[in-house]
């Protein structure tokens, strides 16, 4: 019996705007394939047959492997990639080391890259499918006192990629698309800087999962939209306030 059920791929899933994601697809019924470091040790997630857990380092080619595998074993298809597996190292430009740029380079970009080609050579097979990647607001509007130039490089690779690949899988009904979110209350912001953070956004609020979650949801369903940048940052990326 061919296993109709939709299949979601979430990289950076043990917490925060990840985890929210696998909740979220579990609850539309969808298969699920969750991945980060540890996913199985931190494993916030009930029980259930419609979910695999897949531990090990996003930029290394043969984790992207394990995950598509683990998809098409356990599913047998791949409907939606969510590439949001990510890294923060806010610095001012000259400090940055050749470590942090590896780091940034290994989750931000081949992170991306690995799971996204195996990813697409099952889509083409399918002739369907939905990307979207998780860049930042920053990208397009940097904010004066928030060093980030080389995270700022590295996620707008993501955003030039987005369209790229929008326009050279057009015709063979693959989506891709990019979620570029303010500063998010998750448990990468510790409590004690919420203040400060919150005045990057108009709103003059931190952005919630759940709204990340929704905007994620949207451009999945959204048949009609590919290459688009959607910022979830409170108007943030409209310019100075």
């Amino acid at each position: 019996m061919v296993n109709t059920r939709k299949t979601a791929i979430v990289t950076g899933a043990s917490q925060g705007i990840g985890a929210g994601l696998v909740d979220e697809f579990l609850k539309r019924g969808y298969n699920v394939v969750a991945n980060s470091r540890n996913v199985t040790k931190a494993n916030p997630f009930a029980a259930s047959a419609n979910l695999a857990l897949v531990d090990g380092d996003i930029g290394d080619p043969r984790t992207a492997a394990k995950i598509v595998d683990t998809a098409l074993s356990r599913f047998g298809r791949i409907d939606v990639l969510i590439n949001n597996a990510g890294v923060f190292i806010p610095k001012p430009f000259t400090e940055y080391t050749t470590e942090d740029f590896n780091t940034l380079v290994s989750t931000t970009l081949a992170g991306f890259l690995y799971v996204s080609q195996l990813t697409v050579k099952q889509m083409l097979e399918q002739k369907s499918g939905s990307i979207i990647n998780v860049s930042t607001t920053l990208v397009d509007q940097p904010i004066a006192g928030v060093g980030a130039a080389v995270q700022i490089m590295l996620k707008g690779a993501l955003n030039a990629v987005t369209r790229a690949l929008a326009i050279e899988y057009a015709k063979d009904g693959i989506r891709v698309n990019t979620i570029a979110p303010g500063v998010i209350n998750t448990p990468m912001h510790k409590p004690e800087t919420h203040d400060f953070l919150k005045g990057l956004h108009p709103v003059d609020r931190l952005g919630e999962v759940k709204e990340v979650v929704d905007a994620a949801l949207f451009l999945t369903d959204a048949t009609f939209t590919s290459g688009e940048i959607l910022h979830v940052d409170g108007g943030a990326h409209a310019g100075k306030w």
